[in-house]
This record gives structure tokens, sequence and C-alpha cells, in this order.
């Protein structure tokens, strides 16, 4: 298994698991939109995306957006995406991933690694607090709907 960061080649081979993770949070597909989206945020260096390949296969991926914290005086890592194909799952391929960006916010002094999950994702929670990830509990999320999609 190789983990390694996303080559500018790579939205083509990412695009169907890609699509699948939208579709596992009930988006329709759409692969050449996951296309579209994923060289965008490549070429734009808007995130950075960590890959699983096994025999040359993508079989898994997480991606990271930048943020910066005022308070902190630094970056932060939003951990967007992350994504295993069900049938590599249960092999530490996440677990895998999740190191990738815990070592990419120390490479770049970054304040921490933060994420977003459905309560129901009871897999994903239970991985997350595992590798370290605090629940914060007692503060709001508040969203705003500008556009559906």
């Amino acid at each position: 298994m190789i983990i390694r960061e996303a080559a500018i080649d790579d939205p083509d081979r990412l695009a169907p698991l890609f699509d699948s993770y939208r579709q596992f949070y009930h988006k329709q597909s759409d692969i050449s939109g996951a296309i579209e989206f994923l060289n965008a945020r490549m070429t734009r260096n808007e995130s950075v995306i960590f890959v699983a390949e096994e025999n040359q296969k993508i079989v898994g991926f997480a991606q990271l957006y930048p943020l910066f914290s005022s308070t902190r005086l630094k970056r932060l890592w939003l951990l967007n995406d992350l994504f295993v194909m069900e049938e590599f799952r249960g092999k530490g391929i996440s677990k895998l991933l999740i190191e990738k960006c815990f070592e990419l916010a120390g490479k770049t002094k970054a304040s921490g690694v933060m994420l977003e999950t459905e309560r129901s994702n009871i897999i994903g929670n239970k991985l997350y607090q595992q590798m370290g990830f605090k629940l914060i509990e007692n503060n709001f999320y508040f969203h705003e709907n500008i556009s559906e999609g």
C-alpha cells in the first residue's frame, strides 16, 4: 500500500472514487463534475489530496483544505474528505491517510487538523477519536445554504 500526495495527472483516476464518496453523502453521480472539481482544486493549489494506492489503483483518498486561525495566529487544516473503497475497508487505510494528514500539519506548522462528519457515521466517529481527534461538544456549528449542492 502506497500513501502519496496526488499528482496533477491523478484527477481522472481519482474521480470515480471521489464520485462514490459524494454518493455516500447522498449526491447525484457526476464523474465529469468530479474531474473538473478535482482539477480546479489541484491546479489552483486550493487543497492537498493524499491517495492510497494498491497495484496502481487508487483505493482511498483524503482531501484537506487550508484554513487559518486568527486566535492561534496559525494555519489550520480542514480534513474535508476521507474515503476508502468498500472492499478495502478494515485494513487500516483510513488510519494511514489520517497519519499523512497529521504529517502535513506538522510540516506546515499548523495548529491542528479539524473535521466534520455526520453523527450517523459511527465507524468514522470511532476512528477519529482513536486517532486523537477530540469532539467539541460545547461549540455550535452554524451553516447557511446559499446554493444547493
